[in-house]
């Protein structure tokens, strides 16, 4: 057997090399912290923390800038990344976008937090622009749900419920039953940082740099793009729009 032969048998036993985004559908990879319950626990204030967050925002931005996407959104331990149909990194391979996905955010975390962590990946595609609104807005109601359970449940645990009996409590309680336990104790739920119950919005916008013509000593201004993270996000209709108008921005 020549050695082209033998690399070709090996090779085959790649059986998920060839998978491929689609071609003209919309893509987000969706990163999430393994683990993440017990690893927070130990190092951070529950149910959130500024820290942990600003961590979390530094790995989307890393994320969004070396894939080259046009808009981010991170919730908890997760982050969204969206990619424009004609997107063409890496020949759009599922299993390189999935690792290397992977890769630079759990490289990033732990960098930025000192401590070693680790995220999975996953692919969702959508077919048009009204299935991208519909995945985030399903994201973002992720977010305020988590948000809402995650503050009674802290509250319980702070109060001296173990975890058993917190978690009893809640089960299967209404929205108003949780937002009436909070306010008991003198929380309001609506009047909590944003970032905390609608998730952060990282997207691409254009400023203008001030400069001096190095040949001519002439003051110039030329067009640059910069990240802007957004930590007062809107919600429902007005959530659409604003998500349309970053599907509209150019990639890094």
């Amino acid at each position: 057997m020549s050695p082209n032969e033998f690399e070709d048998r090996m090779r085959e036993g790649e059986f998920f090399h060839s998978l491929r985004l689609l071609r003209g559908a919309w893509c987000v990879l969706r990163v999430d912290g393994r683990g993440f319950s017990r690893f927070t626990e130990a190092r951070y204030e529950k149910p959130f923390d500024a820290t942990l967050h600003q961590q979390m925002v530094r790995t989307a931005s890393a994320l969004l800038e070396e894939l080259q996407g046009v808009y981010a959104y991170t919730e908890s331990d997760e982050i969204s990344v969206l990619f424009r149909p004609d997107w063409e990194l890496f020949d759009r391979e599922v299993e390189k976008l999935v690792s290397i996905s992977a890769g630079v955010a759990s490289a990033t975390f732990t960098h930025v937090a000192g401590v070693p962590a680790v995220f999975d990946s996953r692919v969702w595609m959508g077919a048009n622009e009204n299935a991208v609104v519909d995945y985030f807005r399903w994201r973002q109601a992720d977010a305020t749900r988590c948000a809402l359970h995650g503050w009674c449940y802290w509250t319980l645990r702070k109060e001296g419920q173990s975890v058993a009996q917190a978690s009893r409590e809640l089960h299967g309680k209404s929205v108003g039953f949780k937002n009436e336990l909070l306010f008991q104790r003198g929380i309001n739920f609506n009047e909590l940082p944003l970032w905390q119950r609608r998730g952060t919005g990282l997207s691409w916008e254009q400023y203008e740099k001030e400069g001096e013509d190095p040949r001519t000593g002439r003051k110039v201004s030329t067009q640059r793009r910069r990240l802007r993270v957004d930590e007062s996000l809107p919600m429902k209709e007005e959530y659409d729009t604003y998500v349309r108008e970053r599907m509209k921005s150019p990639a890094s």
